[in-house]
């Protein structure tokens, strides 16, 4: 069961951050935990790009990475790779709605987003294949095969 945070208990939290920190570290714990206290606060200024959430597994040939995308156009994607770094980015629109006074909440995130992964294994850049479908993003990279282990001798 969730407790209720009261005066009494912020205050001892300041004395036991007294306790263990230095001056230095008080004012950093201090700047750290003001935003957290204020989180009824919503600054729309404050915004910043959304991360895409993506999942990367192995096939016996692939490398795979899904990333859910409902609601965005294929048009509005942009998928590059360089240097066996992946990045894709878009934007979800929620279109306009003019005769909206207040919002009683708001959860959606509706705005730019991005991801940038290094790819775990190499991968041959001129063989990718990605595909939109039912709201989900997949692209597929070949593997490059490592089959031997090369010996080094040591001079």
């Amino acid at each position: 069961m969730a407790r209720r945070t009261t005066d009494d208990d912020l205050l001892m939290e300041d004395e036991l951050t007294a306790a263990f920190l230095g001056e230095e570290e008080i004012v950093q714990h201090q700047q750290v935990q003001q935003p957290m206290q204020q989180e009824d606060e919503w600054d729309e200024e404050e915004a910043v790009p959304g991360q895409l959430a993506v999942d990367v597994y192995e096939t016996k040939d692939k490398l795979v990475v899904k990333a859910r995308t409902a609601g965005v156009n294929k048009n509005e994607l942009d998928v590059s790779i360089s240097d066996n770094t992946l990045s894709i980015r878009g934007s979800l629109n929620a279109g306009y709605e003019e005769d909206v006074e207040n919002y009683h909440l708001q959860e959606c995130y509706w705005g730019e987003f991005s991801r940038s992964l290094v790819l775990p294994i190499p991968v041959k850049e001129d063989e990718i294949e990605a595909v939109l479908k039912d709201g989900v993003l997949t692209v597929s990279f070949t593997k490059v095969k490592q089959d031997t282990v090369k010996k080094i001798q040591v001079l």
